[in-house]
């Protein structure tokens, strides 16, 4: 997939802006039927008007969006980099096994050179599950990390529930200033998934932040969301 550079119409000529990929890694097994994969699937829904309005604001990004999905196998579950203009949510189903590391695979194929150039900015990567691997995910992050985009990639972990394993999405974070983010219910994960949609979006893009990121090889972390006392559920709504 070839990246194209983007020109915006600004006053006194156009501006040639940078690609920026964000791609959702979503767990679709099993585990992740009822209610989890019905309020992730409203949690981006819901996300996407905003992470419009971040890149109709900022004339340096273009950014594009993919997902990928993992249960049995995984496979894109929007394959094509897509202007965030453009972009809509299809829903996802949960069924089977958590072939968390083929799905990690998928994306570091897309890191690589080419596809990727040197004039992109970072990609931000959300591996959200609910559960561990039942593949090899140590040897497909490794692969990963190995790449310079994987290596500066931004990389966000998101626990579903009590049972998500929190060792492996601090190994996908690989950053001891970030651990992975618990939602517990609903209303936590929409939170979470937008402030990933739009706070750590704005400063991927943002230009001061190119700016560092091209010496650090690091993204500037925005402050994480407050959770709130009305954001606790009862005891029999937690998962």
């Amino acid at each position: 997939m070839t990246e194209k550079i983007i020109e915006k119409k600004r006053p006194g000529g156009a501006l040639a802006t940078r690609p920026l990929h964000f791609i959702w890694i979503t767990d679709c097994s099993g585990s992740m039927g009822g209610d989890k994969i019905q309020s992730l699937n409203h949690a981006i829904r819901e996300a996407i008007p905003a992470m419009q309005s971040i890149a109709q604001e900022n004339p340096y990004a273009n950014v594009l969006l993919r997902a990928v999905k993992f249960s049995d196998n995984a496979q894109w579950h929007v394959e094509e980099p897509t202007p965030v203009a453009d972009f809509k949510w299809e829903d996802l189903d949960a069924d089977g096994l958590t072939d968390m590391g083929k799905a990690i695979t998928l994306v570091a194929n897309e890191l690589k050179m080419p596809p990727m150039t040197d004039r992109a900015l970072p990609p931000v990567l959300v591996l959200i599950s609910d559960g561990q691997p039942t593949d090899d995910f140590d040897e497909a992050l490794a692969k990963l990390l190995e790449l310079p985009w994987g290596k500066k990639a931004v990389r966000i972990g998101i626990a579903i529930g009590e049972d998500a394993d929190h060792d492996v999405l601090e190994k996908f974070i690989n950053n001891p200033d970030l651990k992975p983010l618990q939602a517990n219910n609903a209303e936590q994960l929409v939170r979470y998934i937008r402030w990933v949609s739009t706070a750590v979006l704005k400063s991927a893009s943002a230009p001061a932040s190119q700016a560092k990121l091209e010496v650090a090889g690091n993204v500037p972390i925005p402050p994480l969301p407050v959770v709130t006392v009305a954001d606790t559920p009862d005891v029999a709504d937690v998962w």
